[in-house]
């Protein structure tokens, strides 16, 4: 077993072992004397999961219930949040209780969020199943949920008790979805690992899976630690987002994955910054070649305004500018603030 300890406002540890799904309620119950305990997943994931973490919870004194919510980013919504509540209410949820997320990055996000606003502030533990979601989202405490006019711009920051990663939950992941998570992986490597890059140019992700998690999250859970509030250094783990976000928005939040908007995303901007020489040559061919080898989308059929125009309202924005993340080279990024109104000059758009 693997073991990450994040240094937060409240710490917690990270277990990444094979087949701790499992033993879910031991670790839940060593972090957590609740009497009852609610599982949030989603229509895909609990079929698979759902009854094995309910026996484990069962069998270390938990009395639990459970709320399933039909799988889609589409849905990660106030209304779903709102069905939660009266799931919570109708079973007697108390501030001494706790809530198991168990699904991908929807489902943490969704449950984090319910978690920190019912009773204003409920424990809640990760258990994530995606790679998205194991190497990024389940780690750092933020929660939230998406409005019309962007994503992620309702939620709260409210750390887990424990995160549960199981890379076997990963084989009963379908591909596309592998590749989503493969987004944020290369993410990582772009923005802090020059070595992970070069290992994922050489090897296979899936054979190096356990190491791809345990780097990806080391990179975060320092970021996180430095950062907690989102405030400075944290925004670096936002490369490729202001524009994926933007794409998922155009999108409708449907018919392209988080992971793929995030890579298009980072690709788009980073060919502009290596035309004007902020970024080395040859980066984004390098970004481009990585994303293919993992089936990733490399364009969109989105012209650049309508990207850029999709961008505003982003919650990255702060007062009068908006923050991007640019690359120097593969391993380096800074951070680089446009103001709102120079932003369609920078990217050459009337």
């Amino acid at each position: 077993m693997k073991t990450i300890e994040v240094k937060t406002g409240r710490p917690y540890n990270i277990y990444i072992e094979h087949g701790i799904i499992k033993n879910a309620g031991k670790f839940v119950r060593d972090v957590s004397k609740a009497v009852r305990a609610v599982i949030i997943s989603d229509s895909n994931v609990a079929p698979i999961y759902a009854d094995i973490v309910e026996n484990s919870l069962k069998e270390n004194g938990f009395e639990t219930s459970m709320f399933v919510f039909e799988a889609g980013e589409e849905r990660k919504r106030l209304a779903t949040i709102a069905k939660m509540y009266e799931h919570f209410f109708e079973h007697s949820i108390t501030r001494t209780d706790i809530i198991v997320a168990l699904g991908g990055g929807v489902t943490g996000d969704m449950a984090g969020f319910a978690a920190a606003s019912y009773l204003r502030g409920i424990d809640f533990v990760q258990i994530p199943t995606s790679l998205l979601s194991q190497v990024d989202s389940s780690v750092g405490g933020k929660t939230g949920v998406d409005l019309p006019t962007g994503k992620n711009l309702v939620g709260a920051f409210w750390q887990p008790n424990v995160v549960l990663i199981d890379p076997d939950t990963l084989d009963t992941l379908p591909q596309k979805f592998f590749n989503d998570g493969m987004g944020e992986v290369i993410k990582y490597g772009c923005i802090r690992s020059k070595s992970l890059f070069e290992r994922l140019e050489r090897e296979n992700a899936k054979d190096i899976i356990d190491d791809i998690i345990y780097e990806c999250i080391s990179i975060k859970r320092d970021v996180v630690e430095n950062d907690e509030r989102d405030t400075g250094e944290r925004a670096i783990l936002n490369f490729g987002h202001t524009f994926g976000h933007a794409l998922e928005k155009l999108h409708n939040y449907s018919g392209i994955t988080h992971g793929e908007a995030v890579a298009v995303g980072a690709l788009t901007l980073t060919k502009i910054t290596e035309e004007k020489n902020i970024t080395a040559n040859g980066v984004s061919e390098k970004i481009s070649t990585l994303l293919k080898k993992y089936n990733m989308p490399t364009e969109t059929e989105f012209s650049l305004t309508d990207i850029v125009k999709a961008t505003k309202g982003d919650k990255k924005s702060s007062g009068k500018s908006l923050n991007f993340i640019f690359i120097r080279d593969i391993g380096e990024c800074f951070i680089n603030k446009i103001e709102n109104d120079k932003i369609p000059e920078f990217f050459g758009i009337g």
